[in-house]
């Protein structure tokens, strides 16, 4: 058993014990082992972060856009030495494998490489005036303190997304990770410091959730990115729109895969396999809804069945392991009664569907990977709700039609899949699937740093995240119209 990290916050190039409750973050596949451990930040540190953001906003945004874009080169690169160790450290406190965990840690790095370099990339624009001797500039500016609100899916690639184009542009943070995953974000936090950015420009605040409440009613906050459950960012938006505090927030997502008749099946079953039970589901853009083909539903299951029966559920320490536990116990009470509920109200277990009931898989927070196929015509909550865990529910569709209809049956759209090998059919999905993102004949996860990500429907509020489009959120247009005097003689 490895020592429990001391936890600390970071305000002002310093870092503090809380002054708050204590926080215990706790290895989900063996509880009673403590990962990291220390005090939250209460009131009284909010609004230190908030002063040090504040007093160096200006300074910061005026840094020339090599200079920031420096810092995070030298912190992708203390990001990456410390890969393995910090994957093993993700892979503990959250669950994911040792190896998602290291490629997480990876991909943290390859973002902060990616916004390093946007120096190099376009700044403005220039238009053509109507008027004689004069041009107009687009030109942008940071928004100012910017509030960051993660989750603890991906404890340091999503920080990473929000915080590295943050600084890039010019803003300061301040930001409040999930609690139930402090020591990830304590190491990207260490690792911008080891990079030399300035004092105040980053402050991370480790609290409860009420301290994004805090954070979003600050009168010095000038924008909020939240990632997290739909209920949650429905509030801090509607908070911060009540201020005019621009908001971008990625929440919801029960995402489909649709297998047409036509699809490799191999590739098929192995991609929804991996979308929806890879992370132990815990993605918001896991594949939660299965739509097959009546006429191959039979042989389609029983592959995905043969297939999700061979996965190897465990500690996720064990690099044999390919699915770790869910992040707490609240979390699969919480899936494991959405699993019953769908059982009563009529759905047929495929394969797992019930609660270990010994050895280490009941000692610990693990849910068996599960495949629910739903009654014709019904309307379960398993279709509908959100169970952030790794549960699929299974529906047939008679015609290309009713799949891409129950596909789009909900109020969310952030990902969505199409199997096929009918290109005609691949352009149609391309046109009557409402989400963000479509992956064809590859599993509903997966974000490129360079491209949007985000999604439709009531999955995403305000701009896109990653690549340019995350210039649309954290910086504001000025319109210059440039117009010299008469020329000297």
């Amino acid at each position: 058993m490895s020592t429990a990290v001391p936890l600390q916050h970071y305000i002002d190039g310093n870092w503090i014990p809380g002054s708050g409750s204590p926080v215990i973050s706790y290895n989900p596949a063996h509880p009673d082992e403590v990962v990291a451990e220390g005090l939250q930040a209460s009131a009284a540190e909010v609004e230190q972060a908030m002063a040090a953001a504040v007093a160096v906003k200006h300074q910061w945004a005026r840094t020339p856009a090599h200079d920031r874009g420096a810092v995070l080169l030298r912190a992708a690169v203390v990001i990456e030495q410390h890969a393995e160790a910090w994957g093993l450290e993700l892979a503990r406190e959250e669950g994911k494998t040792r190896t998602e965990g290291q490629g997480e840690v990876l991909r943290a790095a390859q973002i902060f490489r990616y916004y390093g370099n946007d120096g190099d990339r376009g700044a403005g624009q220039i238009y053509a005036s109507p008027r004689r001797g004069e041009k107009i500039l687009v030109t942008r500016k940071p928004l100012g303190v910017v509030g960051v609100v993660t989750p603890f899916n991906f404890p340091i690639a999503i920080p990473a997304w929000k915080i590295a184009p943050a600084l890039a542009y010019g803003n300061t943070v301040v930001w409040k990770p999930a609690s139930t995953v402090p020591l990830l974000a304590l190491r990207l936090a260490q690792a911008l410091e080891a990079a030399g950015l300035p004092a105040g420009v980053l402050n991370l605040l480790i609290g409860p959730g009420s301290m994004g409440n805090a954070i979003v009613e600050h009168p010095a906050l000038d924008g909020l990115t939240f990632t997290g459950s739909t209920s949650v960012g429905r509030r801090l938006a509607s908070a911060a729109a009540g201020r005019g505090v621009p908001v971008q927030a990625e929440m919801g997502g029960k995402n489909p895969a649709i297998v047409l008749a036509d699809a490799d099946l191999e590739l098929a079953a192995e991609q929804v396999m991996l979308g929806a039970f890879r992370s132990t589901g815990q993605k918001c853009t896991a594949t939660s809804r299965l739509i097959v083909a009546e006429s191959i539903a039979e042989d389609f299951l029983a592959m995905l069945k043969e297939r999700t029966d061979a996965l190897v559920v465990g500690d996720p320490t064990d690099p044999t392991v390919q699915i770790g536990p869910v992040v707490n116990e609240s979390a699969r009470k919480s899936i494991l009664d959405g699993i019953a509920a769908a059982r009563s109200q009529g759905a047929t277990v495929v394969t797992g569907g019930a609660a270990y009931d010994d050895g280490d898989l009941a000692n610990g927070y693990f849910v068996p990977p599960t495949i629910l196929e739903l009654p014709p015509g019904r309307d379960l909550d398993v279709w509908r709700e959100e169970l952030f865990g790794p549960v699929l529910a299974v529906r047939r569709a008679a015609t290309v039609d009713q799949a891409f209809g129950l596909a789009n049956d909900g109020e969310y759209g952030l990902s969505a899949a199409v199997f096929t090998q009918d290109l005609t059919r691949a352009l149609e999905s391309v046109d009557e699937l409402d989400v963000g993102i479509l992956h064809v004949n590859s599993e509903t996860a997966g974000a490129d740093p360079h491209v949007p990500f985000g999604g439709a429907k009531k999955s995403g509020y305000g701009p896109k995240e990653q690549g340019s489009a995350a210039k649309d959120f954290f910086t504001h247009t000025t319109t210059v119209y440039l117009r010299g005097g008469t020329p000297a003689a």
